[in-house]
């Protein structure tokens, strides 16, 4: 029968926790200041290198638009929060699509999935010149109604006739 040696618990923690030096210290590139005022020469192109040949932008209909929007959509609707954002819709401007957010706690959200968004559809819809920018609704601050005299004042503008009544009855809009 073989015989194990037995490790104390330090001697397990001391062989996991040893530093090694990397086998390499020295940066990978450096920044060399002299050549930071000289011209850049352009590359020649090898044959190994086809430079990108972009194909004119196809104009997009606005049916063509709303498919694609609408398929989109419908692949994020496992993500509750991107799937509201996007089922709200957009506005169109020539190439620009404009979001328009309710809170600024979305604009982070949008965000973060402009750029699959815009690449999905200039990809979908063959233009490359399309834009996406998310607009934030100003939210009027209305005061907050809390007693019995607020909540008839604010009754009473919508309806005046709610000052005639309680002055023909004699109400007390307080108790």
């Amino acid at each position: 029968m073989p015989e194990v040696k037995a490790e104390s618990p330090k001697q397990i923690i001391a062989k996991k926790t040893t530093y090694q030096e990397p086998k390499d210290t020295k940066p990978k590139t450096t920044l060399n200041l002299g050549n930071l005022f000289k011209p850049i020469t352009s590359k020649e192109v090898t044959t190994d290198e086809k430079p990108k040949i972009t194909s004119p932008d196809k104009p997009m209909t606005d049916e063509e638009l709303s498919k694609a929007w609408s398929a989109l959509t419908e692949s994020r609707k496992d993500q509750a929060a991107t799937y509201q954002l996007l089922s709200r819709g957009y506005q169109r401007e020539g190439n620009t699509l404009t979001i328009h957010l309710n809170n600024p706690v979305e604009e982070p959200l949008l965000i973060s999935i402009k750029t699959d968004l815009v690449s999905y559809l200039r990809e979908t819809l063959g233009n490359n010149s399309l834009q996406l920018k998310s607009h934030l609704a100003d939210v009027a601050a209305s005061k907050m109604i809390y007693t019995n005299k607020e909540k008839f004042e604010a009754m009473a503008e919508k309806n005046p006739l709610l000052k005639d009544l309680r002055d023909k009855f004699g109400l007390d809009p307080d108790f």
